[in-house]
């Protein structure tokens, strides 16, 4: 298979990102646990959340990308997100989108797996946000200007070869 020569510069990135988070306009969630309705207006919210609490880039683009998976699949999400965004995005931010949910799932062990690490700290960032972000009611920036927010960082978001080791998909233990 041959590569997409575009498939590495910013322009590339920048559209494919627009679709992968436009993909969740009208993706259904729980009421119970979601009501502020669909997995882009969540996303959308806790892209915000996280972009009025830190100047991380990474930290944001993990905010806003988070559920991308949920556009094919709720229950494994959190790694078909991950997967579309490997190779594309730095190690740290997939590995934020792949383990954004196990302080829900498996608290204590994921703590005991990360303690006394800047990752705990960073899932726990995330968690935050995520549990945060689902007012009805909230304003919201569009998913261009979320995006455009985002590309202003390319040179840090982007998938690059000295990334930290530490991301490149450590398993839970």
């Amino acid at each position: 298979m041959r590569q997409n020569q575009y498939a590495g510069t910013p322009a590339f990135l920048k559209k494919h990102l627009h679709f992968l988070l436009t993909s969740l306009d009208g993706v259904c969630q729980s009421p119970r646990y979601h009501p502020e309705g669909d997995a882009l207006y969540h996303s959308l919210q806790v892209f915000q959340l996280a972009h009025q609490a830190s100047d991380d880039p990474e930290l944001w683009a993990a905010a806003l990308l988070h559920d991308i998976g949920k556009a094919v699949s709720t229950p494994d999400h959190a790694d078909i997100g991950a997967d579309e965004l490997e190779g594309l995005l730095s190690p740290r931010i997939v590995w934020l989108i792949r383990h954004h949910l196990h302080l829900l799932v498996a608290p204590r062990s994921t703590r005991r797996w990360l303690r006394n690490t800047p990752q705990l700290r960073e899932l726990e960032l995330l968690r935050t946000w995520d549990t945060n972000g689902r007012l009805a009611d909230a304003t919201v920036m569009t998913p261009r200007e979320a995006i455009d927010m985002l590309m202003k960082h390319s040179s840090v978001i982007q998938s690059r070869d000295d990334s930290a080791f530490y991301y490149k998909n450590k398993p839970l233990a």
